[in-house]
């Protein structure tokens, strides 16, 4: 996908009604399946007809029918999800039944419309791809090189110390990466020695 990824700002919701049943969407980010399934677990409502939820965090995915036919619900919340061009993403979108059936055709567009209203009204974020690099430097870098890593866009994942100096992770944007590995040896006058590892 050459299309910039973004994610939510924040939880949201929209709610609608469509021939007597209501519709909630509630979405939110997530970072983990984990964090997924635990907003899922709160999100969901008990008294409802049915909770159906889709997730996407990078090529990881997961939806539920939540009883209603097959591929009518969760698909259709991951394809709004997709069709927003989000990731890191889970939505749940609860109906509760009112006495009308709406039909296979129905159902994909009650759930998947709601979820995509849901999403469209969003606060979002972009998705900026990290990278992390390797660095090793002497202590007498350490100070002047920590307190030049922001500038970069760069944070301090890890830190060891050695005899010689310290090892750190640092993550950043991958986009500074280049920039960042010649800055560090300008910084450390060639001593510094930085590798992208992931």
């Amino acid at each position: 996908m050459s299309e910039t990824l973004s994610t939510l700002a924040q939880p949201c919701r929209h709610q609608e009604e469509i021939r007597k049943s209501r519709f909630l969407a509630l979405a939110a980010p997530a970072e983990s399946a984990e964090e997924a399934l635990a907003f899922m677990r709160e999100a969901g409502d008990p008294t409802a007809t049915h909770n159906c939820w889709a997730w996407r965090i990078g090529q990881d995915y997961r939806f539920n029918d939540d009883g209603e036919p097959g591929g009518t619900a969760g698909r259709p919340i991951l394809q709004a999800i997709e069709g927003q061009a989000m990731d890191r993403v889970v939505v749940v979108v609860t109906r509760w039944f009112g006495g009308i059936k709406l039909g296979a055709g129905g159902l994909v567009r009650a759930y998947g419309g709601t979820a995509a209203e849901c999403l469209r009204r969003a606060e979002r974020v972009p998705i900026i791809p990290m990278a992390t690099l390797a660095l090793s430097c002497g202590f007498s870098d350490l100070a002047l090189l920590k307190a030049r890593l922001h500038e970069l866009g760069a944070s301090v994942a890890r830190e060891t110390f050695t005899t010689r100096g310290a090892d750190l992770r640092l993550t950043l944007p991958v986009t500074r990466v280049d920039e960042a590995v010649s800055r560090i040896a300008d910084l450390t006058r060639g001593e510094g020695i930085a590798a992208r590892i992931d």
